[in-house]
């Protein structure tokens, strides 16, 4: 039986154009972005904010992701 594909809310269409944004903008594979995403939590940060954030630029939408995971990386090496 032909199931029919289930369609992305609008959180999980921006979470997957911010993924890809950010995976193509620093050159590196998908299983790497979405390691970075994960490790950061940056899919929470996205769905919390999305009302403010969905309305932004793609630049500063990369900027703020970017150095959110810097932060959360930061963090977490202190913590090991």
């Amino acid at each position: 039986m032909y199931k029919k594909p289930k369609r992305l809310t609008p959180v999980q269409s921006f979470q997957l154009f911010c993924l890809e944004s950010y995976r193509s903008t620093k050159g590196i594979s998908g299983i790497k972005a979405l390691n970075d995403f994960k490790q950061a939590r940056v899919f929470d940060l996205l769905a919390s904010g999305f009302e403010v954030l969905h309305t932004q630029s793609k630049n500063y939408l990369l900027t703020e992701i970017t150095e959110y995971i810097n932060r959360r990386h930061a963090t977490l090496s202190r913590k090991h």
